[in-house]
């Protein structure tokens, strides 16, 4: 019999031997990447050496963009890419018809994929990760290999005092975007070398030192532009946290106040929406893509800059006080406890949808008579609530110890180049209403504590004339974040993501 000796990882450092490294300052910090491309695709098979068939589990949001974005890239090979589902999932004709097939072995049910891969990219939803965990465990070939594009599973094994075994890799590759956005950049990347998703990668256990390149050679071969490292334990600390935070709980609450804040102060349903909903999604998101903060502190003039200064100074603390709590409850194990506790409860009572409010009712009349006008310019106040938000996103993960470029992604890039595009194209509420199970349940969990505390305690101490935080202000100007964001906003995509289709 085989034997393993379990690698401890250094979650500051990689080696690699069939791919370069770079090295990237961001402010007073170093980090490594990995840069992707078309023409790395022919080193992938010696990379993912002793890999004869990639099993991918599931077919929700990842699952259909990697399974076929894997396909692709190995193609002619030997290396098969085969999808795995429940016996009776309603899935199979879906995968079918993106070319998956019982009769050539791409398509099975999912604990016979298990058994037959050396690869198992684990993309089902996180709490049927829990629930299958001993039987998926059961079913992995002794030194096969983990892919988890969430650190979900880990999170809970930490919070029952359990580890994965001994006998098999666990990485991660996670894409910094939904499954869609996923599968249509890298089909755009057929026409420009290097469109895709980036991705972080994460190595929790090597057991036979080809761990890191496995995990290398997926997210170059899903597409990923360029490859950060981080790891498991911290990317679900920031994922989890972040979907409750500034990527979609924090939107969602800010939003609802703002709407209902402006149609206090005299606006139409119309112009409350569009300063509103309108303006964070559109042209605030538009000018972080590609001018960063200050690209939107600057297009303001005096008289806007000291709108958004008050706006800014009145919701920073506030909102860093949730984001604290909502990070405390994700490292705790307790919001990983309620997302598993709220799945048994929807078999009796499922989610409904949130897009019923006049809101959302008014928002939709708004997009359905958008024209081809230039962009509005963004609302000042809007702008200083939104930004104070993210900063405060920003400063807590920073003190928490996550990397520069995990900070970066999870706090700003993923909404104004992957999530708010989907965000101003069809609202916030059918953002929410469509994706993960455990990021619904978060944003609709705490998008309610960001709307009571704006609404208690922001728009008040605004509405009194609350002075403005000099030093805040001074602070956000020379922050360490705007030359991390330069760095990083150079390696995204090369072409913008596709919300139509």
């Amino acid at each position: 019999m085989e034997k393993f000796s379990t690698v401890m990882i250094n979650p500051m450092r990689f080696e690699t031997k069939f791919f370069q490294k770079e090295k990237i300052r961001m402010a007073d910090k170093e980090e490594y990447i990995v840069r992707g491309g078309r023409h790395l695709f022919p080193i992938l098979p010696k990379a993912l050496e002793g890999i004869k068939q990639i099993g991918v589990c599931g077919w929700s949001s990842q699952g259909p963009a990697q399974a076929q974005n894997l396909r692709d890239t190995l193609e002619g090979t030997g290396i098969k890419v085969a999808v795995g589902l429940r016996k009776d999932s309603a899935s199979i004709p879906s995968a079918e018809k993106a070319g998956f097939s019982k009769n050539n072995g791409t398509l099975g049910e999912m604990y016979a994929i298990i058994r037959e891969s050396d690869l198992i990219l684990l993309l089902i939803s996180d709490a049927a990760q829990v629930q299958c965990y001993p039987e998926i465990i059961k079913a992995m070939k002794s030194g096969s290999t983990l892919g988890l594009s969430h650190g979900f599973l880990l999170g809970y094994l930490n919070s029952i005092g359990e580890t994965f075994p001994s006998t098999i890799n666990v990485i991660g590759v996670c894409p910094k975007g939904m499954g869609p956005s996923v599968r249509r950049l890298y089909i755009q990347g057929k026409e420009g070398n290097g469109a895709g998703i980036n991705s972080s990668f994460a190595i929790h256990q090597d057991i036979n030192g080809r761990a890191t390149d496995y995990a290398l050679a997926w997210s170059i071969g899903i597409g990923s532009p360029f490859t950060f490292q981080t790891t498991l334990e911290m990317e679900y600390k920031s994922d989890i946290f972040g979907e409750r935070g500034i990527l979609l709980g924090a939107v969602h609450g800010i939003v609802e106040s703002l709407f209902r804040w402006y149609q206090l102060n005299g606006m139409s349903d119309e112009d409350a929406f569009l300063n509103s909903t309108e303006s964070l999604t559109g042209s605030i998101s538009s000018l972080l893509s590609k001018k960063g903060l200050l690209g939107v502190y600057d297009s303001f003039s005096d008289k806007e800059k000291t709108l958004f200064e008050r706006a800014y100074s009145a919701a920073y603390h506030p909102m860093y006080e949730i984001l604290w709590e909502i990070y405390d409850e994700v490292a705790s194990g307790n919001e990983i406890r309620s997302v598993l506790m709220a799945g048994q409860r929807m078999e009796s009572y499922p989610m409904g949808k949130i897009d019923s409010t006049r809101m959302w009712q008014v928002g939709e009349k708004c997009r359905s008579q958008r024209g081809s006008s230039t962009q509005m310019a963004p609302h000042p106040i809007t702008a200083g609530v939104y930004l104070a938000t993210m900063m405060a996103q920003v400063d807590l993960l920073k003190t928490k110890g996550h990397v520069y470029s995990e900070i970066v992604n999870e706090s700003i890039i993923e909404c104004v180049d992957s999530l708010n595009p989907y965000m101003a194209y069809k609202g916030v509420a059918h953002m929410i209403d469509n994706c993960s199970t455990t990021a619904r349940l978060g944003a609709r969990k705490w998008a309610s504590r960001f709307d009571y505390m704006l609404s208690q305690q922001v728009y008040p101490a605004y509405d009194a004339n609350a002075s403005i935080d000099t030093d805040l202000i001074s602070r956000l100007r020379t922050h360490w974040i705007h030359d991390a964001l330069s760095v990083c906003g150079q390696l995204r995509p090369s072409v913008d993501i596709s919300v139509l289709g």
